[in-house]
């Protein structure tokens, strides 16, 4: 028996302790709930110091404008915008080639027609301008000296020639006899009687060519040389008259009356008729036009073009002037559309501008109705609704308003959907600030700040 409790106590030696080291369930538990409690402190406390650092998010705002109400005049059937152009904008270029010697104007100066804004290097156009002028001189004295005919001391000369050369002949004559009777006689030899005769034949040819020189000094010169002489005095005229035209036009002059847009040219510069490169001579010197011609230019969408009619009558306004507004008159209507954009260009003529309309500035222009007394388009009975962008559109049916630097989520009825943006039946009056293109995690009551333009 001693021996079998001995054995009982080695088996119960070699069984395993399975509650040696282990932790309570519950104290497990409980350390998992405080490491996650921990991590949402930690997360909440990140979340926190993010925003505190970045701050309200930067939205893009958009004040909600009033359109004119049918009551105080014609009824607003459209509006779009557009750019500010002037009516014609010329760039003044050069008619010759040279270089930039005196600039006289700077951009905005005001110039008046006619006056010298460019001077260009002449003297190789000076230069050609006396070569020609010489020319011309030396023309005239020919055909002068031809229509005057010869003058009557040459005359008077020519026929003393001639009177001398008859004499000498009459006595070579009457050598001649003489030789012939004594060369009958045997007195002179043969040789002898030939040199008389030789000389008489000499002076009969001299008198008579004499004679033909003496009758044309009288006769003068022939009308051929003179009409030659003429046309040559009328080409050399025309040079001068070209030259001249090439030294005047190195003076570059305004054309019209107008303001200075561009200044293209600086003192030592190139200045061309032809080929221009980007850094090379230039091709114009200034921009200039009437500002006080000017026009609003716009692509009218061809879902709104039916709204608009020759000399129709519109309101217009800029961006950076928004509370002064200018009467406007529909002037050009394109005669073709422009088929990748689905639009018609129209222009919009400023009737009275300001110096503070600008060429290349937005504006926006409405529409109005035509008056009962007026032609075109049917008057419009119906009421201008607030317009805004598309882009400020919430799922379709809301927009945030801005109230005291919260974004407050408003329900809004659309009327209906325009190239211009969307009309708004109900939910804004006018005034309110509205978030364009706002975040997609903005939520009604978060804090925004204005981005800065």
């Amino acid at each position: 028996m001693p021996e079998t409790n001995s054995l009982k106590s080695g088996l119960e030696d070699l069984k395993i302790d399975r509650t040696r080291g282990r932790k309570p369930r519950g104290r497990r538990f409980s350390a998992a709930w405080i490491v996650a409690g921990v991590a949402v402190l930690v997360a909440l406390g990140a979340w926190r110091g993010a925003a505190l650092f970045l701050g309200p998010p930067e939205v893009d705002l958009h004040l909600v404008t009033v359109p004119r109400a049918g009551s105080a005049g014609p009824a607003i059937v459209l509006q779009a915008a557009g750019y500010v152009v002037p009516h014609y904008r010329i760039e003044v270029a050069s008619k010759v080639v040279g270089r930039v010697k005196w600039m006289g104007v700077e951009k905005g100066d005001f110039v008046e027609h006619g006056q010298p804004i460019v001077r260009l290097e002449d003297e190789e156009y000076q230069a050609r301008l006396a070569e020609s002028i010489g020319t011309l001189r030396s023309w005239k004295a020919r055909l002068a000296e031809l229509e005057a005919g010869s003058r009557p001391e040459e005359i008077d000369r020519a026929g003393a020639d001639l009177r001398e050369a008859r004499a000498q002949l009459s006595q070579a004559r009457l050598d001649h006899d003489r030789a012939m009777e004594l060369k009958e006689e045997g007195v002179i030899s043969e040789s002898e009687y030939d040199q008389a005769k030789n000389s008489m034949d000499a002076l009969s040819g001299r008198v008579e060519s004499l004679g033909k020189t003496f009758e044309l000094l009288k006769a003068g010169p022939r009308q051929e040389e003179i009409d030659a002489a003429r046309a040559e005095v009328q080409r050399a005229e025309g040079m001068v008259a070209y030259n001249r035209t090439l030294v005047e036009a190195t003076v570059i002059r305004a054309p019209v009356t107008g303001t200075v847009l561009e200044r293209n040219v600086e003192v030592g510069e190139l200045v061309t008729t032809g080929f221009v490169g980007e850094r090379g001579a230039k091709g114009y010197v200034i921009a200039l036009a009437d500002l006080n011609d000017i026009q609003v230019e716009l692509d009218i969408s061809q879902n709104d073009f039916s709204r608009t009619f020759m000399e129709q009558n519109a309101i217009v306004s800029t961006d950076a002037y928004r509370d002064r507004e200018y009467s406007g008159q529909v002037v050009e209507i394109s005669p073709e559309a422009d088929r990748q954009k689905a639009t018609v260009q129209v222009k919009v003529q400023i009737l009275e501008p300001d110096e503070l309309i600008r060429p290349e500035m937005n504006a926006n222009v409405s529409f109005l109705a035509a008056s009962r007394e007026g032609g075109g388009a049917a008057a419009s009975s119906s009421v201008p609704r607030v317009r805004v962008p598309a882009s400020a559109l919430v799922d379709g049916n809301s927009v945030f308003v801005v109230v005291r630097d919260r974004a407050m989520l408003r329900s809004v009825t659309v009327l209906r959907t325009t190239s211009d943006g969307v009309e708004i039946d109900q939910g804004l009056s006018g005034g309110e600030h509205i978030i364009l293109s706002p975040p997609e995690d903005l939520e009604d009551g978060d804090s925004i700040r204005e981005a800065k333009s």
